[in-house]
């Protein structure tokens, strides 16, 4: 019997021929009905090419050279959490602007081509350089040095550097800029568009959450411990998570080795889940896929508790592999995950029972046309025939 939660052939005409492919799983299958918008989420930001040094053994040091061990390419920026999104059956559109260059190009091919994310309302704009970012991983840590140029708004797409109109989806994911308000927000909240924003280093110093002017347009809000603390005053981030559940209905705070904590003020309801000690091979975009995947827990209507618990597991998964946005783990990942962790003896019960929910969405045995897309050491070799 074919579960519900496999597609059986009945995709829409707009998802690419890639996606048609790719997607086994669709976590929504149960939920999708005539009428409902084209898109599951929608994005816009900056894409980068990012080039990421894996396995140096201290950080650089000043007057010296240092060899890595591991060396890989991907798209990176906006890419991590589009990618993400789509390698857990989201149908995703994004919009942004490419470089009219090889990195531009390979880019957008890695996303379009390679992920199914649609990229109609994405631009390459003539004459603009790709943004870079060169991220080093050491010691489970991470530093970056990025060189780019704002791309002009107004040849690009509006003002804000986003579509004068989203696209009709389920949810959009944002990033919030302390000071700035991003017009398309709240354009798509009242559309009808859940929005999910995470918050960038606050470089002012401010920590003024009323000058997070787009955040009374978010159903939920997902900062780190440090961001979370800094915001409200508060001295840990479970109390700074309460507090910032009076300002936006559901409030997400990462604790790093610690796992997860969330707030429902509509519902009352907190969770709290630890997080899977795996060896990181490199964290980048690791954020980004813990808010993909509780994006998908929460359109699919899943518990908060499940929420975290399958955003945390994603997060760990990817940063098992380089890169950010070509490490995010799709469900034959999960899938081979949930099987192999189960038949580790000396399991407890009560940790393995916090992902049996798992058991209803993964099938025994995911067939993949390919294996998914990984970061590569240069984009500079030809394909193979």
């Amino acid at each position: 019997m074919t579960p519900s939660h496999i597609l059986t052939g009945e995709e829409p005409e707009h998802l690419t021929q890639a996606a048609r492919r790719q997607a086994r799983v669709d976590p929504l299958a149960a939920l999708r009905a005539p009428g409902d918008p084209p898109w599951d989420v929608y994005l816009t930001g900056t894409v980068f090419l990012d080039i990421i040094f894996t396995g140096l053994d201290t950080a650089p040091v000043r007057g010296t050279e240092s060899w890595a061990r591991g060396m890989g390419s991907s798209p990176g920026g906006v890419a991590n959490m589009a990618a993400a999104l789509a390698r857990l059956g989201l149908r995703t559109a994004l919009a942004a602007a490419f470089g009219d260059d090889h990195y531009g190009e390979y880019c957008w091919d890695a996303l379009e081509q390679g992920e199914g994310i649609d990229l109609a309302a994405s631009r390459t704009v003539p004459g603009w350089h790709s943004p870079v970012t060169v991220s080093m991983a050491y010691e489970g840590e991470r530093t970056m040095v990025s060189h780019g140029h704002e791309p002009p708004p107004e040849a690009v797409f509006g003002q804000d550097g986003a579509p004068a109109r989203p696209p009709r989806a389920r949810a959009a994911v944002a990033s919030l800029t302390p000071g700035r308000s991003a017009p398309w927000i709240a354009d798509a909240a009242r559309a009808g568009t859940r929005i999910f924003a995470d918050v960038g280093w606050d470089e002012t110093g401010a920590w003024d959450l009323s000058g997070l002017a787009d955040l009374e347009h978010c159903e939920a809000f997902l900062p780190n411990a440090e961001e979370a603390k800094r915001y409200t005053g508060a001295d840990c981030p479970r109390q700074a998570a309460h507090a910032l559940a009076e300002h936006v209905p559901v409030a997400v705070v990462t604790l790093g080795s610690d796992g997860a904590y969330a707030v429902d003020r509509r519902t009352g309801e907190t969770a709290e889940v630890p997080a899977i000690a795996v060896e990181a091979l490199d964290p980048t975009g690791a954020g980004d896929v813990f808010v993909a995947g509780f994006v998908t827990g929460t359109l699919a209507g899943w518990p908060l508790a499940d929420r975290l618990a399958f955003a945390g597991l994603t997060a760990a998964l990817s940063v098992q592999e380089f890169g950010g946005s070509l490490s995010a783990p799709g469900w034959s990942e999960i899938g081979a995950w949930w099987r192999r962790v189960q038949s580790v003896p000396g399991q407890e019960p009560a940790a393995l029972s916090r992902y049996a929910f798992l058991e209803g969405l993964v099938p025994e045995e995911l067939d993949r046309p390919w294996p998914l897309r990984r970061a590569v050491p240069t984009i500079g070799f030809r394909r193979s025939l």
